[in-house]
């Protein structure tokens, strides 16, 4: 497990933790760590609700609240919420193991839980939202980041918070898990699972739909590849090799090569996509890919059927066709019981009549009938259940999880091929038989997908969940995909409770049918001689390499690393690859040695390798000193050197590692021949010298001396020069390079004290020390060099950092680079920002800094110097990015934090338009200066027009605003502010006139009950005394300027607390509205029922799609 909580605002199934923007446990595991199926069987559940009201809930101050303890299942439980949501603007609610903190190590318990907020108006209205999952000490709470809207809950009107109680229930059942560690499903099964990337469930349960498919597979293994191609940026190849490690392999696949070759990154392998979507976007590609090759048209001869849409006209001679082709259907589940049930309803013929007649060419407007029939059906027919749908009445995505059934067999020719249009060939027999299941356990927000897949179509059905396969029967397989409600026994019935039911959120979300006549063909045999030669070499070279790398990893208790740096190492490496300290470990020649030899025999092997003799070695240990540097410490001893490898690492490394790191020392003669080391006392130090040079900006290892403790710099002078290439009296400076973290620490010597009694006791030199040197005359030129010394130098290169700078309209690319110092104020650095940009004003620039876990720019900008430095910009938790986004402003950033921008909608009072304006004014400004404002933006009916602001939601008017009110406590993001002008009738209204909010809506039918879904614009109409509907009607009906055809439909409703009373035009209006206070008049409302003919907002093509998910793309 580990999530940010994304940009957007979703439920997420998720430990509560403080949502932050680092690493969430929702990222990694979101809801799949819920498991459904295969840990917990269901004996005896232990069932439980739990009721919790909560009084003065508007006064809660803390930002967690818990409920008491209760007791579910024989365990301790309770219920966490945060009131004001979990960072979110949500309820956010989980169910809490009470007693986590004293439970003994490993423990773990598994339940199904529902968590509720009930509606005390209407307990059919209640918010329930279901899951389940395994507690343990790292995840001891789960629930509901994002439960129900705020504003929902506290809304007066909406039954959630009355007289300022709200009630929670929890149902708690509790059950028996079962360990699934062990279990190798090779052995046990005969096939193997793919692993999961964090969120790639959904590919892995297509993937294993389309492997167990042989002659696709078949065709995926005949596209033409070559030994040059690369998996990473080759579809095909990628593919192959999957499918090959599929059938090869004794452990679970990885799936990393394949997304690569999609050009998917890391952050797409987190990011859960719609199955439905892959399995048309992957199809496309292959067909794409497919082409000109030997298996050009697989795609379309396995999954292409063909309908005809057609409309006839029932009065005269007339009918229209086009022909369709299509790789799956989505069939409704919504009201329908079975697969027929939907068939039926996918052709079900649709009469054009009244105002819907079809326009018939040559024969004017005519009844019709319209509908679609199958010409064929694909050998292999895919189905996509539509679980998932948009629902306008809480304006979101819901999943159906209703009972939906499907067949074994399905018999397409049913009922005299009621589903085939006339044309279709009647010699092909449509019967076909279940071959896959694909399954989708959680709601709109999170879940997981897996698979029920019978390879060779016998009775023997198979599981297929990421990197497990198990055996199931077909009743797993079939009924319990079903979805509907499953209903848990009470623990004790002595209780005499009422059982509860809980949803069955696991169900199928796709199917797979393949034809009877055609299995034969389908189902074929799919061997080696099918792979081509060179993928069968580079896989099994691969698995080799693998198999290398495991005995490898299998025997590395045997074996030491030894690490050996040499003189030439430093050479190569510093002033290149690092600046401080000597040597980057992991960039030297390493040696594999069984820790049983002796050293001494270790050296013959490193006589051979480097060729240097044993007698002219002397190796020395690193040791990492308190200031956290790593320098040469001593040499080894003789009788350390007759000590075994795996003896001397124990004593040389403190961290237990497998790895023992040595410096060689060897000195060399003139003529580059090697001579045995010089003996060495307590007085001789190993010194190592770099060579800074300012005009070049370069530093540079020279070489090492050793040095007499009881001696001075200037002693050594001469020798140094000579390393340099300088004159032997060249003046020269010293310094000591003493460590680097956190600040750099490097001091100058003074040439005339002693190694061992400098003027400062921790400038001592001592065996490993660094000592850099550069000529003195250049310190005289520091207008002419940017780093003139070495401390200033080496300091610049601690703190350098290339920063990549990209548009926050354009977050994934990168506009242009800029090398800053981490020491850089926010000013320096907009000033440099503004200046590649030929942006005269540095202060209208405003930067926004990355988030490294959705690598997206994070939601708040950074404020005007709400920075220190550039370090502060680019750290985000433990990581440091190199990222940030800039934009351009129109005025001064300081001045933009002192404005508030409102987005205001403005309906004209004479013309049916409604123009959107953004006002930007300081945050200490009122109402009545927006209007002002408004008042020059737009064109008023009169001169002297008043303006009001409302505050919409959900289409019905909550607030009109006082012209007093602070716009800084105005909030624009979840309610819609619409400016209007204040009809003349209402300034003139009489004393015995109200005031009425009238809202648009019809009715529709959910979850059993009737439920009003309004829609349109909202508005005040003024009801005078006596005046009966047929008047008001008239009224509206100018109003609106609505034809009189289509208002005679429409219907008039006095709507309180949700329930309509349905008005006749003889009755006195105003009887019914006898509340004088407009401003709460959501409670009651004169209700226009009528269909709603404005144009829909558009919505993705996949409309199945959960809203958590995001579009498919494979980029290569």
């Amino acid at each position: 497990m580990a999530p940010p909580p994304l940009d957007q605002e979703e439920e997420m199934l998720v430990p509560n933790s403080d949502l932050v923007e680092g690493p969430q446990p929702m990222e990694m595991g979101q809801p799949e760590t819920a498991r459904t199926e295969e840990g917990p069987r269901l004996d005896e559940p232990q069932a439980f609700r739990f009721v919790w009201t909560i009084e003065n809930f508007s006064r809660l101050s803390t930002k967690k609240h818990y409920s008491e303890v209760f007791m579910a299942g024989g365990y301790k439980w309770r219920v966490l919420i945060f009131p004001r949501g979990n960072n979110v603007s949500y309820l956010s609610m989980y169910l809490d193991v009470a007693d986590s903190a004293i439970l003994p190590y490993g423990w773990r318990r598994y339940a199904l839980f529902s968590l509720a907020v009930v509606n005390q108006f209407h307990a059919n209205l209640t918010m329930r939202k279901e899951t389940q999952h395994q507690f343990n000490a790292r995840e001891s709470d789960w629930g509901f980041t994002s439960f129900m809207p705020l504003n929902e809950l506290y809304d007066p009107s909406g039954g959630f918070v009355v007289n300022d109680t709200c009630i929670i229930e929890a149902d708690v059942a509790v059950r028996e898990y079962i360990d699934y560690w062990a279990y190798d499903s090779k052995k046990e099964t005969g096939y193997v699972g793919l692993k999961n990337q964090g969120a790639t469930c959904y590919m892995n349960s297509l993937l294993q739909t389309l492997y167990h498919i042989p002659y696709f597979r078949k065709a995926v293994y005949h596209m033409p590849t070559t030994e040059n191609d690369l998996p990473s940026g080759s579809i095909p190849l990628a593919l192959q090799s999957l499918f090959y490690k599929l059938q090869y392999n004794d452990t679970s696949v990885a799936t990393k090569g394949l997304t690569k070759s999609f050009g998917w990154d890391t952050y797409d392998s987190f990011m859960q996509h719609d199955v439905q979507e892959l399995n048309r976007v992957l199809s496309e590609k292959l067909e794409d890919k497919m082409k000109g090759t030997v298996v050009e048209g697989t795609i379309q001869k396995l999954f292409e059927g063909h309908h005809m849409n057609y409309i006839e006209c029932i009065n005269v001679d007339f009918k229209s066709t086009r022909k369709e082709s299509f790789y799956d259907l989505q069939l409704d589940v919504k009201g329908c019981r079975d697969i027929y049930a939907s068939f039926d309803k996918y052709v079900d013929v649709e009469r054009l009549e009244g105002d819907n007649k079809y326009h018939a060419e040559q024969h004017g407007l005519q009844d019709a009938k319209k509908g679609v029939l199958f010409i064929d059906f694909p050998p292999v027919l895919q189905l996509q259940l539509k679980r998932f749908e948009y629902d306008f009445m809480r304006d979101t995505m819901v999943k159906i999880n209703d009972r939906y059934e499907f067949p074994l067999q399905l018999d397409l020719d049913r009922d005299n091929r009621k589903y085939l249009s006339p044309e279709a060939d009647r010699s092909i027999r449509n019967l076909y038989t279940l071959h896959s299941v694909l399954v989708h356990s959680g709601g709109v927000h999170g879940g997981h997908y897996y698979a029920f897949i019978r390879p060779t179509l016998s009775d023997q059905w198979f599981k297929f969940d990421d990197e497990r396969v198990t055996k199931e029967d077909m009743k797993r397989a079939l009924e319990e995909q079903y979805g509907g409600e499953e209903e848990f026994v009470q623990a004790n019935p002595a209780l005499n409770t009422t059982p509860f039911k809980f949803t069955k959120y696991s169900n199928a979300y796709m199917l797979v049918y393949i034809r009877e006549s055609d299995k034969e063909k389908i189902i074929c045999n799919v061997d080696e001689k099918d792979i081509a030669e060179h993928l069968r070499i580079r896989l099994k070279k691969e698995q080799e390499e693998k198999e290398d790398k495991r005995r490898y990893k299998a025997e590395a208790h045997l074996y030491t690393i030894i690490k050996i740096a040499r003189d030439e190492d430093l050479m190569q490496q510093i002033g290149r690859d690092i600046y401080f300290d000597l040597v980057d470990h992991e960039r030297v020649r390493s040696f594999r040695i069984q820790k049983q030899v002796p050293f001494n025999h270790f050296k013959e092997e490193v006589a051979k390798e480097f060729g240097i003799p044993v007698q002219f070695q002397r190796f020395w240990i690193w040791a990492k000193r308190q200031n956290h540097t790593y320098r040469p410490n001593r040499p080894l001893a003789p009788q350390e050197e007759a000590q075994s490898v795996g003896q001397l690492r124990e004593v040389s490394n403190k961290m237990n590692n497998a790895e023992l790191k040595l410096f060689l020392e060897v000195e060399l003669v003139s003529d580059g021949s090697p001579i045995p080391p010089p003996d060495k006392t307590k007085e001789d130090i190993l010194v190592f010298f770099k060579l800074y040079e300012p005009e070049k900006e370069q530093i540079r290892y020279v070489g090492r001396l050793f040095v007499k403790i009881s001696g001075k710099p200037i002693d050594i002078l001469a020798k140094l020069n000579k390393m340099a290439g300088f004159s032997l009296d060249e003046e020269i400076e010293l310094y000591e390079e003493v460590k680097y973290e956190p600040q750099i620490m490097c001091e100058r010597l003074d040439k005339k004290a002693t190694f061992k009694f400098s003027q400062f006791p921790y400038l001592q030199i001592e065996d490993g020390d660094i000592i850099c040197f550069q000529k003195s005359a250049l310190l005289d030129s520091e207008e002419k060099y940017r780093y003139p010394d070495v401390p200033s130098f080496l300091d610049y290169l601690h703190n350098r950092q290339m920063v990549h700078f990209r548009s926050l309209e354009r977050p994934k690319e990168d506009d242009f680079c800029l090398e800053l110092s981490k020491r850089h104020t926010y000013d320096d650095v907009v000033e440099k920002v503004a200046c590649q940009l030929g942006v005269d004003d540095p202060s209208k620039i405003r930067l926004t800094p990355h988030n490294c876990y959705s690598h997206q720019p994070k939601p708040h900008p950074i404020k005007y110097r709400g920075a220190d430095h550039l370090l502060d910009m680019l750290v985000n938790y433990n990581q440091t990015s190199d990222i940030l986004y800039y934009e351009v402003l129109e005025i001064p950033l300081p001045e933009l934090q002192c404005l508030k921008t409102l987005k205001v909608a403005f309906h004209h009072a004479t013309k049916d338009e409604v123009a959107i304006h953004y006002v930007r004014l300081p945050r200490q400004s009122t109402v009545g200066d927006v209007l002002n404002e408004l008042k020059l933006k737009v064109v008023l009916s009169h001169p002297d027009a008043e303006l009001r602001l409302l505050e919409i939601f959900c289409h019905k008017i909550y607030k009109i605003f006082p012209l007093s009110e602070k716009i800084d406590n105005i909030n624009d993001q979840y309610w819609t502010l619409l400016a209007e002008e204040i009809p003349e009738e209402e300034n003139n209204r009489g004393p015995h006139d109200r005031l009425i909010h009238v809202y648009h809506f019809t009715k529709e039918v959910g979850q059993n009950q009737m439920q009003l879904q309004h829609f349109g614009d909202p508005f005040f109409l003024v009801i005078h005394e006596g005046e009966t509907l047929a008047e008001v009607k008239a009224r509206i009906q100018r109003k609106l300027q609505v034809p009189d055809e289509e208002f005679t439909k429409w219907r008039f409703a006095c709507i309180s607390m949700g329930r309509p009373e349905y008005l006749q035009d003889s009755d006195i209006v105003p009887d019914y509205f006898q509340k004088r206070d407009i401003y709460g008049g959501w409670e009651q409302y004169l209700g226009l029922e009528h269909s709603d003919t404005a144009p829909r907002r558009v919505y993705s093509v996949n409309q199945n799609r959960p809203m958590f998910e995001k579009a498919v793309r494979i980029y290569n």
